[in-house]
């Protein structure tokens, strides 16, 4: 006889736990640096973007652009990153800000980038590399989905055929 199906049974409940342990694990490690969640994806994305302006920030980041301000407050306060203020022309009083990474929010997105291939070192141990990209494109391919049933589009950068050349943790 086989049990019934619970909702603890779900792909989406497994996921969703997952996802939740997989935050927590580095959140733990985060705390570590002085950092919370969702401050290490500001470092991360300006140590690829350079110094960029918070509207740009915002929509890289998927937030509002008062969200992204908060937290660059917060980083700022605590070293990481700092504002340069910018006329747009010389006709223009207006000025446009731009976000960059200090020293210390260099150092600190190197530390970030190690930490998250710990994090996802230990979440796909004992894994076959098959299985890991195979979860990856699943994972994509349900992200997608999702996004689409959101009446979005799919705004992953990455192509699905890309993973396919991935290692364990390419990050």
């Amino acid at each position: 006889m086989t049990a019934p199906y619970t909702l603890r049974m779900s792909t989406g409940w497994l996921l969703a736990q997952a996802a939740r342990l997989h935050r927590f694990y580095l959140n733990k490690k985060l705390t570590e640096m002085g950092l919370f969640a969702g401050q290490e994806q500001v470092l991360q994305e300006l140590s690829s973007q350079g110094a960029i302006t918070m509207s740009a920030l915002a929509a890289a980041l998927r937030v509002r652009v008062p969200s992204a301000s908060k937290a660059v407050t917060r980083l700022a306060a605590l070293g990481f990153v700092e504002r340069q203020s910018e006329r747009l022309s010389d006709c223009e009083d207006r000025r446009t800000v731009r976000v960059k990474l200090t020293r210390k929010g260099k150092a600190a997105a190197a530390r970030i980038h190690a930490l998250w291939n710990e994090v996802e070192a230990d979440m796909v141990a004992e894994f076959d590399p098959n299985d890991i990209k195979r979860l990856r494109k699943l994972l994509l391919r349900a992200a997608t989905n999702l996004a689409s049933a959101l009446g979005g589009e799919r705004d992953f950068d990455i192509p699905l055929d890309a993973l396919d050349d991935h290692q364990t943790h390419p990050l």
